[in-house]
């Protein structure tokens, strides 16, 4: 029996990066071998088994064949016959099938480290085509290390292309959908992943919400003209800097949804139809609640906020209460940080005469509208909702000076 550190850790090292978990593969065992050693099995199916103190996965070496449609279709042989190179054989690109052993010494029989070394993203064989699943992690990989200057391999993209062309991908499972655009949303570049999907066609067929944000932004270069093409992703990438939130980086790129909506509404408070449209992506992927809550309300205000310098007092004041700010006041410093990357923001704003930003007029604004004691308006005599009447007439009467007096020392 031989045991190899394998994947994702041998790759980081190689490039010097922090190792998160470390997977091992073990050579010429069986389950019977492992469980005497008291590993713990994960599933009755499937060869991976927990380390009795470590707790790492260490899988028996095998060998795949698909069968079906989908990433599940598989017959798999984990036979204590199957070789290390067998093994690595199966998995998706080069520079995750390098194995390490005991001493140290590293396998590398798809030449891995030469990619690593050309930075580049190739897949393995041809088997890489049989795994719907690998379009979405080649492009998180994609994001991942674009810092280090990878690309993806043309006959790689090709690959993926094909994958896409054959629909494979409606047979992913949410669950797995999510998670790998999860992990792309943690990256420091999360825009190349749904680059990545869109030069692949991937993007309208699992997100078609958004998949009109990368048609080269005809709609935005219609109505602004001057708008390139590289908008949306550079404005991600900008945004991803400030901030690791996935709340906020999700909300940016769906903000936009609001702009491709051709309905006749009277409504100019909250958006209602975005928000649905919004909602109901959310509720297909099962999103986190606290992602689902911030996108739909970034939605569901974007057209507001992009004029929240000229919006009413009132209106404001109702803004603060529909997103809930007054008892979750971090939402509103997310609400800042996207107001400052709202599209229409910068585009119907930049000629005003009001030298706030809108993020910073927001930000002056609650801070005006929360600053009002309750014990002052009790000790007035109101009562229940009477106290709740009178906090917001007193937010809207302190909020209205505040812009009075701002306004006449622009004058």
């Amino acid at each position: 029996m031989k045991i190899y550190l394998v994947g994702g850790a041998v790759r980081d090292q190689l490039l010097n990066l922090p190792i998160k978990d470390r997977d091992w593969v073990v050579v010429g065992a069986t389950k019977e071998t492992l469980l005497k050693k008291k590993f713990q099995q994960v599933g009755k199916d499937f060869p991976v088994f927990l380390h009795p103190d470590t707790h790492e996965e260490y899988a028996l070496a095998r060998k795949e064949r698909k069968l079906g449609k989908g990433y599940t279709s598989f017959d798999t042989n984990f036979h204590s016959s199957i070789t290390l190179e067998e093994d690595l054989v199966r998995r998706d690109l080069t520079i995750n099938a390098i194995a390490q052993d005991e001493f140290g010494n590293y396998i590398d029989p798809y030449h891995g480290k030469k990619d690593l070394e050309n930075r580049l993203l190739r897949h393995v064989s041809g088997s890489f085509i049989e795994d719907p699943l690998r379009v979405l992690r080649t492009a998180r990989f994609a994001a991942q290390l674009m810092h280090l200057g990878f690309r993806i391999a043309k006959e790689t993209m090709f690959l993926m292309c094909e994958i896409v062309k054959k629909k494979e991908l409606l047979y992913l499972t949410i669950n797995r959908i999510w998670s790998e655009t999860e992990k792309a949303f943690k990256t420091n570049n999360p825009h190349i992943y749904f680059q990545v999907l869109y030069s692949c066609k991937a993007l309208k067929l699992i997100f078609p919400e958004i998949s009109f944000l990368y048609r080269k932004e005809l709609f935005f270069i219609n109505i602004f003209n001057h708008l390139n093409n590289c908008f949306l992703s550079m404005g991600l990438a900008k945004i991803s800097v400030l901030t690791k939130d996935i709340s906020i980086r999700f909300a940016y790129l769906f903000q936009f949804i609001s702009l491709n909506i051709n309905y006749t509404s009277n409504e100019k408070f909250y958006d209602q139809v975005s928000a649905s449209i919004v909602k109901n992506f959310c509720n297909r992927f099962n999103i986190p609640i606290h992602i689902k809550d911030m996108v739909v309300l970034c939605v569901g205000f974007y057209k507001f906020l992009s004029l929240i310098n000229y919006q009413t007092s009132k209106n404001i004041i109702s803004f603060f209460s529909k997103i809930d700010a007054w008892r979750k006041p971090d939402r509103i410093k997310k609400f800042i940080l996207l107001s400052n990357f709202n599209f229409l923001n910068n585009k119907l704003n930049n000629t005003s005469n009001i030298n706030l930003s809108p993020g910073l007029f927001l930000e002056k604004s609650f801070y005006i509208a929360q600053n009002i004691s309750i014990q002052s308006i009790l000790k007035k005599g109101f009562k229940g909702k009477q106290i709740k009447f009178e906090l917001n007439r007193l937010r809207i009467e302190k909020l209205n000076a505040w812009r009075t007096k701002y306004f006449k020392n622009l004058l």
